[in-house]
């Protein structure tokens, strides 16, 4: 019996593994089972619309975590799970995504980045937003900050795709929805562009309406530089038309005598009311200019440069502003060119010869009145008359042979001494000057041809 009690009291080493047996045994039978269940429950919910999807199965027993975008996908999602051959029990973990009230959503640039905030109904509209907005705006950040959540009004996908288009006629500023209201502010990336979306705008799908547009056009900027070494003028910036753009070309050709225009205007929506109005009398100053530049940014008229000599450009500063449409401000910083240095008769002669055989003092048609054109024109000439101090000038005036004689001589004297007044007022001495009128009697070619005509009609100065 001692012996017996002996051996009785070693059989329970023998039960360790035989447990370890039935363990593996166990679960090497159902790790298949859990693993073939998770595939199909998985599969199960691959058209569900749900986030954050985790599925656990023990044994038979499948739990199912994730957030639903409705009630009605919530339950149909926990019974496509339990309509899976082969699942004893489904435990519900899923929930509802929290509701937006209201419902907003943002896209907001700025220097560097585009950043999407705010909430979008489902997970694919999100990443629709997000991918449409990096395929707009190639080469700029897009910054997803979205949240999920339930509440979007009809039509919230169409709608905020139109508006990441909008966002990308933005300089800065930000569009935004919150329910059916949309809003917008910032500057527009060009001239045009707050236009374009103004017109877009009117495309929002039903229900949606703008409450708010503070989108800013960018300044509307017209520039002129005068260059005396290259001798050219630059017109660049924009033109409200075709016809502005002509006008205005074809004048800087008549003021710009000596300089070759390079022409790179572009016509574009946006231009101030009185655009062509400020700009051709401010085109007219900076042709009385040495070298200067003009700027003309909405109604901001700025010009800088050298006048030829020091009542040009007190003229310049004050008088120039009067010319504008009511509203534009003139913003003047001129100063003189230093004095050229002096000549003998010979040369000055010569210098006169030199300029006018290049262009022409311009009058109104059958008048003595100046033509504004030729105001740079004849302040080089005011110029060569004070390099020659002590010299007499003739300003001799000629026509063709249109008219009467007598209609043409006094016409020839009335416009020889409207050049001799506008010398005087630059400050030249009167006793210098003498207008004479020669009529039509020295032609200097055939009165038979408008070309003719136009060459017999002149100004010269003659040295003494």
């Amino acid at each position: 019996m001692h012996g017996l009690f002996r051996w009785r009291g070693k059989w329970w080493p023998g039960v360790v593994p035989l447990a370890v047996l039935w363990i593996l045994a166990a679960w090497s039978s159902t790790a298949p089972v859990e693993a073939d269940l998770t595939a199909r429950a998985a599969a199960a919910l691959k058209d569900a619309v749900l986030d954050k999807t985790r599925i656990a199965v023990d044994g038979r027993d499948v739990t199912v975590a994730a957030d639903a975008f409705s009630e009605d996908g919530r339950r149909g999602a926990v019974a496509s799970v339990q309509a899976v051959s082969g699942v004893r029990l489904v435990n519900d973990d899923t929930r509802l995504v929290p509701e937006a009230k209201p419902f907003v959503w943002s896209a907001e640039r700025d220097v560097v980045r585009v950043t999407l905030g705010g909430s979008a109904p489902l997970p694919a509209v999100k990443g629709k937003l997000a991918d449409t907005a990096r395929a707009a705006l190639a080469g700029v950040e897009v910054a997803d900050q979205m949240n999920l959540a339930r509440g979007a009004p009809p039509g919230f996908e169409p709608a905020a795709l139109l508006l990441i288009d909008q966002i990308g006629k933005l300089k800065e500023g930000k569009i935004a929805i919150s329910d059916g209201g949309v809003t917008l502010s910032g500057m527009a990336r060009e001239l045009g562009g707050r236009e374009a979306i103004a017109a877009a705008l009117k495309n929002l799908p039903a229900g949606f309406s703008v409450t708010a547009n503070d989108v800013k056009a960018p300044p509307y900027v017209f520039q002129a530089y005068k260059d005396p070494v290259a001798l050219t003028l630059t017109l660049s910036g924009n033109v409200p038309d075709n016809n502005v753009h002509a006008t205005i070309a074809q004048a800087a050709s008549r003021k710009f005598f000596s300089e070759k225009v390079v022409d790179n205007l572009k016509p574009s929506i946006g231009a101030p009311s009185g655009f062509a109005a400020a700009v051709m009398p401010a085109l007219g100053a900076l042709s009385r200019l040495s070298t200067g530049t003009l700027v003309v940014s909405d109604r901001e008229v700025k010009l800088s440069g050298d006048a030829l000599y020091d009542a040009a450009a007190a003229q310049i500063r004050a008088g120039l502003g009067k010319d504008f449409p009511q509203n534009f401000q003139f913003k003047p910083d001129i100063s003189v060119k230093p004095a050229s240095a002096p000549v003998d008769p010979t040369v000055c002669q010569q210098l006169f010869s030199d300029l006018l055989g290049k262009a022409k003092v311009r009058f109104e048609s059958a008048r003595a009145t100046i033509d504004p054109d030729s105001a740079g024109l004849l302040d080089r000439l005011v110029e060569i008359a004070l390099r020659c101090p002590t010299s007499n000038i003739e300003v001799g005036g000629h026509t063709d042979t249109d008219g009467e004689d007598g209609a043409n001589q006094a016409l020839s004297e009335k416009r020889a001494q409207a050049v001799v007044d506008y010398l005087v007022k630059a400050g030249l001495p009167a006793s210098r000057f003498t207008a004479v009128g020669y009529g039509s009697t020295q032609p200097v070619a055939t009165n038979d041809t408008d070309e003719g005509k136009a060459q017999n009609r002149r100004i010269e100065f003659l040295v003494r």
